[in-house]
């Protein structure tokens, strides 16, 4: 009798496992698309994420990058033409 209950028991599980569905794949991540264009004078990446310019990073050639993004991000980089739209940033500590 307690033969009969396990081998019931083991046909219980490898009938669950044989019915189950792999999990689904979840959507892949895309990270920001990079532009790079180099100069004489420095290199320039631009990240864009969804197609959108989000911040531009530039190293020049003798000297320590900075990075300039639109002082308020909402309204992205739409008037590029006031010097007060894009504020120049350094990184001044990495740990």
């Amino acid at each position: 009798m307690l033969l009969a209950a396990g081998a019931l028991c083991v046909g219980t599980v490898a009938a669950t496992t044989a019915t189950a569905r792999p999990a689904e794949e979840p959507p892949a991540f895309r990270g920001p698309d990079v532009t790079l264009i180099e100069t004489e004078e420095r290199t320039i990446q631009e990240f864009r994420q969804n197609g959108v310019l989000v911040f531009v990073k530039i190293t020049p050639k003798n000297g320590k990058p900075y990075y300039l993004a639109p002082r308020d991000p909402t309204k992205g980089w739409d008037d590029l033409e006031r010097a007060e739209a894009v504020v120049p940033r350094w990184v001044i500590l990495r740990f």
